[in-house]
């Protein structure tokens, strides 16, 4: 065998022998891994730190999934364009179980042992945990919770999602496009999801002129019954709710659920069905929306709103949306993880585009060019069509990327885009309102550093 250490002169002194030896072990070892010296050079690694298990996995594995399946188109196309090199991906993903301290652990794996250019997360009850690794690696971080946005970590960015500040969009559609609805309940589990929901919520509600019924409902996330709950919805208690006084013993127009989990969402449509509800349905999110009308029926979500869209609707065909062929994308993913997409499933792979056009432009995947390239601009493009920098007043640094955002509604038991709505434009006409109700629930950045 070639370089092997049977070659070594046996007349050699013994110092020069064991030089010998050792240098063909070297090059015996490297041959048992062709390309590894090389692979440091052409490989760019991607960190994903998110919850694959647990609670709040269907946050988390379909997220991953999309960006595998972006990684695969980038190195099916020849890879990143770094100057003269070629650069292929590599997802490495961590489970973080929705734990700070996995995410400590996580976040350090990944980025001193792993090498990676880049960490996504989910952010959240996670982000604690990861926030010092990040701080002291300098490593650009991205989360889909703009309320971990702070000064004290100047690398982490929100350049995908702005939750929960879009939620105003589809109360502002509904005041304009259904206006006989006057009156609103809301319901959110009690935790860092929840809260900067709420207080956006009755911002919004607040500025449509429509009223709640109650003061908003926080249920503790250990619930499993929630036919209390639902009760108490639709009893229209006539507490004095942010909004404006109640309205006693009178069903709100509208159910508002709030940024819950997939897992409440379904049990509390159960409910809802099953207690004579037949108004309008409006939350955050409304992932696997057919498992929740093969639960109640076809009419009893029809005409429900919320704002993620699956990737096959027509509107993203427009050559505004900032996203490569979302509908084969969608189609792809639905091959390959039949039954999984949410409202995660391709939140990570238009981070990831942001990120790609940035590294390219920078000529460098280093975490600092990469943030340096992505805001050399105030204006650049969003997954949903032009954005900029924003969020000092309320997260204490401009690192929230805000444009326009969809409204989506179950027509047919399919969800369908019907209008972007431009998210700064709502906040230029009401943004004391939301400052208002955020320093309500504590959730201004002033508040929780």
């Amino acid at each position: 065998m070639r370089n092997s250490p049977a070659t070594v002169p046996l007349c050699c002194p013994a110092a020069a022998r064991r030089r010998l030896l050792q240098s063909a072990l070297a090059a015996a070892l490297a041959g048992l891994v062709p390309g590894r010296a090389r692979a440091r050079e052409d490989v760019v690694r991607i960190g994903y730190l998110g919850p694959l298990s647990g609670p709040v996995a269907a946050w988390g594995q379909p997220g991953l999934d999309g960006s595998r399946l972006w990684a695969d188109w980038v190195n099916a196309a020849g890879g990143l364009q770094i100057g003269q090199r070629r650069l292929q991906v590599e997802i490495r993903a961590f489970d973080d179980e929705y734990d700070p301290a996995l995410a400590r652990i996580g976040a350090g794996r990944l980025i001193r042992r792993e090498g990676v250019s880049l960490l996504m997360m989910l952010g959240g009850d996670s982000w604690p945990g990861a926030a010092q690794v990040v701080s002291e690696t300098g490593m650009l971080a991205t989360t889909l919770m703009p309320s971990d946005l702070s000064p004290e970590t100047q690398t982490l960015i929100a350049p995908a999602e702005v939750h929960p500040i879009y939620n105003v969009t589809g109360v502002d559609w509904l005041a304009r496009n259904r206006p006989w609805l006057k009156s609103a309940v809301i319901c959110a589990q009690d935790d860092v999801f929840g809260l900067p929901s709420i207080a956006t919520y009755v911002a919004a509600f607040r500025a449509a002129g429509i009223t709640l019924t109650d003061e908003p409902l926080l249920f503790d996330p250990a619930t499993r019954d929630f036919a209390p709950l639902v009760r108490r919805m639709l009893a229209g208690s006539g507490g004095a709710g942010s909004g404006g006084a109640g309205i006693g013993g009178q069903r709100p127009d509208i159910v508002c659920l709030d940024t819950c989990y997939p897992d409440y969402i379904l049990p509390i449509c159960e409910e809802l069905h099953r207690q004579g509800f037949a108004g309008q349905i409006l939350s955050c999110t409304l992932d696997f929306h057919d498992r929740i009308i093969a639960r109640t029926s076809p009419d009893f979500l029809e005409g429900a709103i919320f704002q993620f869209p699956d990737f096959d609707d027509p509107a993203l065909a427009s050559g505004a949306v900032n996203f490569q062929d979302p509908a084969r994308f969608h189609a792809e993913y639905e091959v390959r993880f039949p039954g999984s997409w949410s409202s995660v499933s391709w939140q990570y792979a238009a981070v990831l585009d942001l990120w790609k056009a940035a590294a390219e432009a920078a000529g460098s995947v280093a975490p600092e060019a990469v943030l340096a390239a992505l805001k050399s601009g105030a204006e650049l493009a969003h997954v949903f069509g032009p954005a900029r920098w924003w969020g000092a007043e309320l997260f204490g640094i401009p690192n929230a990327l805000v444009g326009n955002w969809p409204v989506v509604e179950i027509t047919g038991g399919r969800a369908r885009i019907r209008e972007f709505v431009s998210v700064p434009d709502w906040y230029d006409r009401h943004g004391p309102l939301l400052h208002e109700e955020m320093a309500r629930y504590g959730q201004l950045w002033s508040q929780r550093s």
